[in-house]
């Protein structure tokens, strides 16, 4: 099989469908986060850092306007192309989630899947959760889903998993080559097999996540006062089955609002 190395998010038909075809627990709890505890009618949604907009369109579907930025080129261009074919505007633009504004305010936002992690220091996760307490309104409500570092960690360090639409399949594996925990970094490893009528390839690719444990991650939340923390949730996304959080708690949705 023919190996490329390469950027992921570069390849946003595959990381779509590797991605976006488990949509549905996501897209339904947020729903029903919005009736739980928002103080205003949901009607405007932003999503930094969207990537192809697997929730996007979801959510324009359902009668939502939708909006979101990303700092790949190639993602935007792919989530724009797939809301006009549907039928909306293009609303997604290239831009830093720690970086950004919106035209008009919007009524909730969320970030679903680690993408957060992504941000390298606690300068730009502030930076980050200022922009978004400025781009909502007053009682709008920001969902941010991503895996802390428990005390105790898991033995099992990767993970495979595979989708397939029409011809395309993709199997997905990824690995964690490593943590450093006084430079709170833990290096992935992520391969794409990728398998068509007329070709097989396998694209690989290596990141790195900032590490948060539960307390780490509290005092990041307390560094914008006007995002207030009103509850959490674990990644089975059961809005009846709020969370405590420990030093062993892993997969967490935060549910913020603006005050």
């Amino acid at each position: 099989m023919e190996t490329i190395a390469g950027h992921l998010y570069d390849y946003p038909k595959y990381y779509d469908l590797i991605f976006g075809s488990d949509w549905a627990a996501e897209f339904k709890f947020l729903k029903a986060g919005f009736e739980m505890y928002a103080k205003r009618p949901i009607k405007r949604l932003f999503e930094p850092a969207c990537g192809t907009g697997r929730l996007m369109i979801q959510f324009a579907k359902a009668g939502f306007e939708v909006a979101g930025n990303d700092l790949n080129e190639k993602a935007i261009d792919y989530c724009n192309e797939r809301l006009v074919r549907h039928g909306y505007p293009a609303t997604a633009f290239v831009g830093d989630m720690a970086d950004f504004t919106v035209k008009k305010k919007v009524d909730a936002a969320f970030n679903m899947i680690n993408t957060f992690r992504h941000l390298p220091t606690e300068k730009l996760a502030e930076a980050h959760l200022h922009c978004v307490a400025e781009s909502l309104n007053k009682g709008g409500l920001y969902f941010l889903g991503l895996h802390l570092t428990p005390i105790n960690p898991q033995k099992c360090t990767a993970e495979s998993w595979s989708a397939t639409r029409g011809h395309l399949s993709v199997v997905s594996n990824l690995w964690s080559m490593g943590t450093d925990p006084k430079k709170r970094i833990e290096r992935i490893g992520v391969t794409y097999d990728v398998y068509t009528p007329t070709k097989q390839f396998r694209i690989t690719d290596e990141t790195a996540f900032r590490m948060y444990s539960a307390l780490q991650m509290f005092d990041l939340l307390v560094k914008e006062p006007r995002l207030r923390l009103l509850n959490m949730y674990d990644f089975r996304y059961d809005i009846e089955s709020p969370i405590d959080i420990t030093a062993d708690t892993e997969d967490v949705v935060y549910v913020l609002q603006r005050v």
